[in-house]
């Protein structure tokens, strides 16, 4: 079978967007009980819509109910099987096992996936998860690719999906406590106010008593540092390695990302899965993106626990992005004209377009429309308006403008 790709959906537009830029599958969340609470996610009143998306498409969708039960939770989603049984779910992504006999007796017929939050490392508890019913083991980040081998040597029958893309955590997996101590949010129970990527200001040097002379690496700008913060993942130049080690789901972190950065970064994965001859052409927008300094993690080392990693340094940047999403092309009016969702302000001038097969597409002769036809200098965000132009624009691409300088943020 062939290797899923697998990418974030933190609302309807980002689900369409990631199946129509390459992605096999999608993962959401329930508002209730799903790690990203913040994402947007999804309602009851768009069952319909997501139902109707997954049967044009024939593709997948993993429910992440991702969070650490209270006793309050674990009351509160009993009393919610017939909202759930109403969504299109293939899948339940979990972390909690209190779960377990909750969803195996109301969706027998839905797969099981343990969330990384579990940590599962090592191919004695992916054994004991599969006597419990679950088909899919996300594992931990902290996994390398010699650990993916030698756990898919021992069960080849369960699935393992990795994470290859995205924001990682100065924790196991994420179980962190910052946030809830600093901020009052906890990131257990899906209010991460992301602590670890504020800004730090240092009053005495970090040195352990009994190491005297090795030091944190700390790099210091404007009288203040990221210390806690960690690089980006990202495994673009490894995904054969990947797909050899006997991955079956490669796994795009992002459902709080815009959707420009899940429809770029899905795409850049689907043509490296696929070998794409231009390939190359759609890796470059993972280095325009919105992100921080990439690293492989610890794919190439023997983890956090006895060895120095790439991710391990903190990095000293903040996010960096060249790109301004602008919006996103939508039905043609009439002839070389089309619908515009807009995102942020556009002007006529610089205009880019991205599409699922198309990497760049300019265009010279545009025209913006207000919403009674009229010809306008700029459309804002709120409004209706129209791109007219002689380009083969298609509904779904999406407009962007290259930024005057990097935007750090």
């Amino acid at each position: 079978m062939a290797i899923e790709l697998l990418s974030p959906a933190g609302n309807y537009d980002k689900l369409a967007a990631a199946f129509s830029y390459g992605a096999d599958a999608a993962y959401m969340g329930m508002t209730e009980f799903s790690l990203r609470r913040n994402a947007g996610n999804f309602s009851a009143e768009e069952i319909e819509k997501v139902r109707e998306l997954k049967e044009k498409t024939g593709k997948r969708i993993y429910c992440t109910m991702n969070i650490l039960f209270h006793q309050r939770d674990m009351e509160r989603i009993q009393t919610m099987a017939d909202e759930i049984r109403s969504w299109p779910f293939d899948a339940f992504i979990i972390s909690d096992i209190g779960l377990v006999p909750f969803l195996r007796k109301n969706f027998p017929e839905r797969e099981l996936h343990l969330s990384t939050q579990a940590s599962c490392l090592n191919s004695e508890s992916v054994k004991m998860y599969r006597d419990m019913g679950f088909s899919r083991v996300i594992l931990g980040r902290e996994a390398s690719i010699d650990d993916i081998k030698r756990i898919r040597d021992a069960v080849p029958e369960m699935e393992l999906e990795a994470f290859v893309h995205g924001a990682m955590c100065m924790a196991y997996s994420g179980r962190c406590l910052l946030s809830a101590h600093l901020a009052g949010r906890s990131g257990n129970q899906g209010d991460c106010s992301h602590t670890c990527r504020w800004n730090y200001k240092l009053h005495y040097a970090i040195e352990e008593e009994e190491r005297p002379g090795i030091y944190y690496p700390i790099s210091e700008e404007d009288g203040y540092t990221t210390i806690l913060s960690s690089k980006d993942l990202c495994m673009i130049d490894h995904v054969k390695e990947l797909e050899e080690a006997g991955l079956s789901s490669l796994k795009i972190e992002g459902r709080m990302k815009s959707i420009y950065y899940v429809a770029v970064v899905t795409r850049a994965y689907r043509k490296a899965l696929d070998d794409a001859e231009d390939k190359d052409r759609y890796k470059r927008d993972l280095f325009d993106v919105s992100h921080r300094e990439y690293t492989t993690g610890f794919f190439f080392s023997s983890g956090p626990v006895d060895g120095e990693t790439d991710v391990s340094r903190p990095t000293s940047y903040g996010y960096e992005r060249n790109y301004l999403f602008l919006g996103i092309v939508g039905k043609e009016k009439e002839k070389g004209v089309y619908e515009i969702d807009i995102r942020n302000q556009i002007t006529p001038e610089g205009l880019e377009f991205i599409g699922p097969d198309v990497p760049l597409l300019t265009a010279a002769d545009i025209t913006l429309l207000d919403e009674n036809m009229e010809e306008t200098g700029k459309l804002d965000h709120g409004h209706t308006g129209y791109i007219k132009t002689a380009s083969p624009l298609r509904e779904g691409y999406i407009i962007r403008k290259l930024s005057a300088s990097p935007i750090v943020q």
